[in-house]
């Protein structure tokens, strides 16, 4: 009598495991096929259909695992932030963190997909409330976790204007002179603004 090997799949375990991997390169595809195209035309510019025709997926598809163009958007965002991974780590060295990934942003010659995304979409009435959700989780909350002491909500509000407020000065005013800074000095400075905003009282107690 034959006996069965324990190690054995269940039937139709492949299969199972090959449909679970084409789901993930599918959508894998979809989320990198909609950064391209949000990045080249703008959260106006673009439909599902076009999302799926560069993805080579069926609508349905996309609307299946995303749910809407705006779910899909919101996907992408919070796909291509680091920030959440920044703000991750031990409380104390957290300022220091902020202000590298600060400078980190500024030194960036080459133009990302989520700021070419952000530049042709933010006035969007449908993006401005993908980008609170964004803020709210992917930002503040990571950041009032970290913090200890009263009021962690305003404090890590503060920090989130410094973080968010590049955005707006980089389409605005551009940053050459910033670049032109030392980054060393301002690594130094951002640690202390960020230092002050997430800190639990102005005045230390002695």
């Amino acid at each position: 009598m034959q006996v069965e090997d324990e190690r054995a799949e269940p039937a139709g375990g492949a299969a199972a495991r090959r449909r679970k991997r084409d789901r993930e390169a599918t959508r894998r595809r979809i989320l990198d096929a909609a950064r391209d195209l949000f990045g080249e035309h703008g959260y106006d510019g673009v439909t599902v259909r076009m999302i799926a025709a560069r993805a080579e997926a069926n609508m349905a598809l996309v609307n299946r695992y995303f749910g809407s163009k705006a779910a899909l958007f919101g996907e992408v965002l919070a796909g291509e932030s680091v920030i959440r991974g920044v703000i991750a780590g031990a409380p104390e060295g957290l300022p220091r963190r902020l202000a590298e990934h600060f400078v980190r942003q500024i030194d960036q010659r080459a133009v990302t997909a989520m700021s070419r995304m952000l530049d042709r979409s933010a006035g969007h009435p449908e993006v401005k409330e993908i980008l609170l959700h964004y803020l709210e989780d992917v930002i503040v909350e990571p950041l009032v976790a970290q913090l200890e002491g009263p009021d962690a909500r305003a404090r890590a509000l503060l920090a989130s204007t410094i973080i968010m407020g590049g955005g707006p000065v980089r389409r605005l005013l551009g940053l050459n002179d910033l670049r032109a800074a030392d980054p060393a000095e301002l690594t130094d400075r951002l640690t202390a603004m960020f230092t002050a905003a997430l800190a639990s009282s102005v005045h230390p107690r002695s």
